[in-house]
């Protein structure tokens, strides 16, 4: 029911906003139209009022000449003549645009009167050439042509013809002025009906309007007010419209929920406290797995600092030994700067496993991806390291249905994967085991499987292997950063690494591609 008194009040001024929006549109374009014709109309004057104005500047410099002699002004009389063209031009080209805004009617003969203008001014100065070409020598005042010329043809015709063409071009500018006083005074009485007839009818509809919603207000008002104060039994009890009727129904339904909540809310401040020494005791033992954390990073220093000290200690050693020396060969100098050399690239690759996981932690390693065949690839890995370990047999075993599968990948960065776990199963195996390598494919997953026989890892180093800094007591060797680096490129290939393994009976290493990775 109230939706319904809405939407009529809504219509009501709606509609009362499309006449006022209308009438306002209409009358711009009226007043932009009535605009451009008195612009056109008041140019058009102007540059009749202007050719006047030149054309007798003319007129004069032309006597000038019958006084003074044929060549006397000749500047000032082209100046004057390309003058009056330009005006002839305008108000042509005015004319023909007022035409076409006022129609023939409103402006007939304004064009064919310009042609008669443009008529005489070259007839005058065709006639003042003939009296400078005559060479009369009789006085001014006893030359006809020149007297016929001066009273006649500019007295009379052009004088006519240029006051003909001003009165009229005045007139058309008093009738458009005429007609946009007409119009503003039109739309201002429109202005004031439309204000005096909507305006009463909006400030009716808003006092009805209030009316309609005051009572509700109030009720609903109060109701919150009882439920503020814990009064929860029917707030409302009163019939309203169908509207607030259904906004009585859903604050009644809410006074009955809080006083449900507020039943609940022992038991629930109960749970919350259980849940809360949950949530300590969880915090604490993330506590104190950042303390782990932090500890291995402090060793990770240290061990980063050793690593760090030793081929610099050697490198300098190397050099004040060559130095302090009283004579040295060629040799002497080949093998320090040898020493030096092997330490400098050490050092080097121990920065770039640094930097590459610092970017990977940046999501900024950048790869260089080509479509790969996958199987020629691993099979090119495992003869060099067969070749590198003769007395180990390391086996590739992959489908045949695999020789053409193509995979995109930074081959350089794979191989620098299969690289770190071909020799941590190396190291962690004895020489006379295998290694196992093989491929296969699921779905859209190419799978890379390398399998050692060594003593392999218990489950609380399985949990931690991929993790930088770690490096197990029994495995003294490296930085703990070759899992770590391998893990960073196989998934900026959007790939995963895992491992599985049993005690005394080895692991398995499992790399999982994209098949369609770009």
């Amino acid at each position: 029911m109230y939706k319904r008194k809405l939407f009529y009040f809504g219509l009501t001024t709606a509609f009362i906003l499309f006449l006022a929006l209308l009438s306002t549109a209409i009358s711009a374009h009226l007043t932009r139209e009535n605009l451009l014709q008195s612009n056109i109309a008041q140019s058009l004057l102007v540059e009749h009022e202007k050719l006047s104005s030149i054309s007798y500047r003319l007129f004069k410099q032309l006597t000038d000449e019958i006084i003074f002699g044929q060549n006397a002004n000749q500047a000032y009389v082209r100046k004057k003549q390309n003058l009056i063209q330009q005006s002839i031009n305008q108000i042509k080209k005015l004319e023909i645009e007022q035409r076409n805004a006022l129609g023939l009617s409103f402006t007939k003969g304004s064009v064919e009167d310009t042609d008669e203008l443009v008529r005489l001014i070259d007839e005058i100065t065709v006639e003042f050439r003939a009296v400078v070409s005559s060479d009369n020598k009789a006085p001014l005042n006893q030359q006809a042509q020149l007297k016929r010329l001066l009273e006649v043809t500019i007295d009379d015709q052009f004088r006519e013809a240029i006051n003909s063409a001003v009165a009229r071009q005045a007139r058309v500018v008093a009738a458009i002025n005429a007609k946009i006083e007409m119009l503003n005074t039109t739309i201002l009485w429109f202005a004031i009906g439309l204000g005096a007839l909507s305006i009463p009818l909006i400030l009716y509809g808003c006092y009805w309007l209030f009316n309609q919603l005051y009572q509700p207000l109030i009720l609903i008002a109060n109701a919150t007010n009882s439920i503020a104060l814990g009064h929860y039994q029917k707030p409302i009890s009163v019939k309203l419209d169908d509207e607030f009727e259904e906004l009585a129904t859903s604050i009644n339904q809410l006074a009955l929920r809080l006083q449900e909540h507020e039943k609940n809310a022992i038991k629930s401040r109960k749970q919350l406290e259980l849940e809360v020494k949950q949530r300590t005791s969880e915090l604490t033992e993330a506590n104190l797995l950042l303390t782990k954390t932090d500890s291995r990073r402090r060793q990770f220093i240290a061990d980063v600092s050793h690593e760090l000290r030793t081929p610099l200690t050697i490198i300098r050693g190397e050099a004040q030994v060559t130095l302090r020396m009283q004579s040295v060969s060629v040799d002497d100098f080949n093998q320090t700067l040898t020493s030096i050399l092997e330490q400098a690239v050490s050092l080097s690759r121990l920065v770039d496993d640094l930097l590459l996981l610092t970017r990977a932690e940046m999501n900024q390693i950048n790869l260089e991806v080509i479509p790969t065949k996958i199987m020629s690839l691993i099979a090119s890995e495992v003869a060099k390291w067969q070749k590198l370990n003769p007395s180990r047999a390391i086996t590739f075993e992959a489908s045949t249905e695999l020789n053409e599968q193509l995979v995109t990948i930074d081959i350089r960065r794979i191989q620098q994967v299969l690289a770190i776990l071909c020799d941590n199963a190396i190291k962690y195996s004895k020489s006379d085991q295998p290694i196992d390598i093989s491929l296969h494919r699921t779905d859209l997953l190419i799978t890379i499987a390398i399998k050692d026989y060594g003593e392999g890892i218990s489950a609380a180093e399985v949990d931690n292997i991929f993790e930088r800094f770690v490096r197990f007591s029994k495995h003294s060797e490296g930085l703990g950063l070759g899992l770590p680096i391998a893990k960073a490129i196989i998934e900026a290939h959007d790939g995963s690494i895992s491992v599985t393994s049993t005690q005394g009976q080895g692991s398995i290493f499992s790399i999982s591609l994209p098949v369609g990775h770009k």
